[in-house]
């Protein structure tokens, strides 16, 4: 590995050290090459989140446009021979080149995160999907190129698990998002329950919210069965990995529903024992997939087709 390449594993390191402990206990079951691409996957996609986290809310529509523009061009030029001068898209050009990501799931995600930067709200759970499957699908996505799949068929369910997951951090987050002026629930589910969007955090509002969430969670739930189905697509540790990663959290949404009306009254949070359990949880079901292993050896085949929000149409 290159000392420049090095270096900027050392930075996505500290980065999801900092920023995510359960994404990081999940990750030590791949092997040590997939578990470095995760981490330089990750170290770029917290760069790019933390600098549209940054952009002024009161800039003009110009300014903000033309910095969107600024990241695009970044991103799109990791994918491109050029060298690059900044440890996160060093890290991205590698992983890029070394497993043949598409730049199209990069460019999406940075679109994803446009979304978010200009306020979007989301008429329909279908639209709340398509930003879903910008910020998170395309994440699986680019973890799929790295991890290999069987089939390209699978291709379908690592993106419906980074739906999930988005989905699970929507319900978790919607009180602290509301206080930042950010609606993600579907608007025409919030005027079925009667609640104004502008007062989503409102304390009146949370047995309604309570029962908004309690289906969004239930579509969280259908996304996950099909990221549950790819798992068989993946090799024994990239398997164990992602099924670690599901099931941590699945159990914030568990949390959640438990806790109904109360459960924004503090971060739902899955403690260090609970969290263990749900690794092991995970891990039992890849083992019961030994046998079939066994019998169908596991060997990637080649990722040419890119999988587009019109797939989900």
């Amino acid at each position: 590995m290159a000392p420049d390449v090095r270096a900027a594993l050392d930075d996505c390191r500290e980065m999801i050290r900092r920023g995510s402990k359960s994404f990081s206990l999940a990750a030590r079951l791949f092997d040590p090459a997939t578990r470095d691409a995760a981490f330089f996957l990750y170290g770029w996609c917290r760069y790019c989140d933390d600098q549209v986290d940054q952009f002024g809310k009161n800039e003009s529509p110009a300014e903000l446009h033309r910095r969107l523009q600024a990241l695009r061009a970044r991103t799109a030029a990791a994918f491109s021979p050029g060298p690059q001068r900044e440890p996160v898209f060093i890290a991205l050009q590698h992983v890029a080149r070394r497993y043949q990501i598409p730049a199209h799931y990069a460019l999406e995600l940075i679109e994803g995160m446009a979304m978010d930067a200009r306020g979007t709200r989301y008429a329909t759970l279908e639209d709340l999907l398509l930003y879903c499957y910008r910020v998170a699908g395309t994440v699986g996505l680019m973890m799929a190129h790295v991890m290999g799949l069987r089939e390209e068929r699978a291709l379908r369910h690592a993106a419906d698990l980074g739906i999930a997951m988005q989905l699970t951090n929507i319900a978790r987050d919607v009180i602290e998002d509301a206080s930042m002026g950010r609606v993600y629930l579907p608007l025409d589910w919030l005027s079925e329950a009667r609640v104004v969007p502008d007062e989503i955090a409102e304390p009146k509002h949370r047995s309604a919210l309570a029962g908004i969430t309690r289906r969004l969670l239930g579509e969280a739930e259908r996304y996950y069965r099909s990221g549950d189905e790819g798992l068989w697509h993946l090799s024994f540790r990239s398997a164990c990995a992602v099924a670690a990663a599901r099931r941590v959290y699945s159990r914030i949404g568990a949390l959640l529903l438990r806790k109904g009306a109360h459960a924004w009254d503090e971060r739902a949070y899955v403690t260090g024992a609970r969290k263990l359990g749900a690794v092991s949880l995970g891990i039992l079901g890849v083992l019961r997939s030994v046998p079939a292993r066994l019998v169908s050896p596991w060997s990637p085949a080649p990722l040419r087709v890119i999988w587009r929000a019109s797939n989900f149409q």
